[in-house]
């Protein structure tokens, strides 16, 4: 994803939780982890490593969906 891509989706992504705690995985890679699995069709456990494991990529994309964006 190219920087003007993400600099209109990253306004829309929840807000970071507060800073007590672990922080949340890189939210690019996460988008680009999603954004490979519904182009290719693949399986979330074949989400390659470099988006973020895939269950976290598919959390992520959870939380996305419950919450309508």
């Amino acid at each position: 994803m190219d920087d003007d891509l993400w600099d209109l989706i990253s306004p829309l992504l929840p807000p970071q939780k507060p800073p007590t705690g672990r922080p949340r995985a890189d939210e690019r890679g996460l988008i680009n982890g999603i954004l490979y699995v519904l182009s290719t069709g693949c399986f979330w456990t074949d989400v390659p490593r470099q988006y973020g494991t895939k269950s976290t990529t598919h959390r992520f994309h959870l939380l996305l969906s419950t919450q309508g964006r």
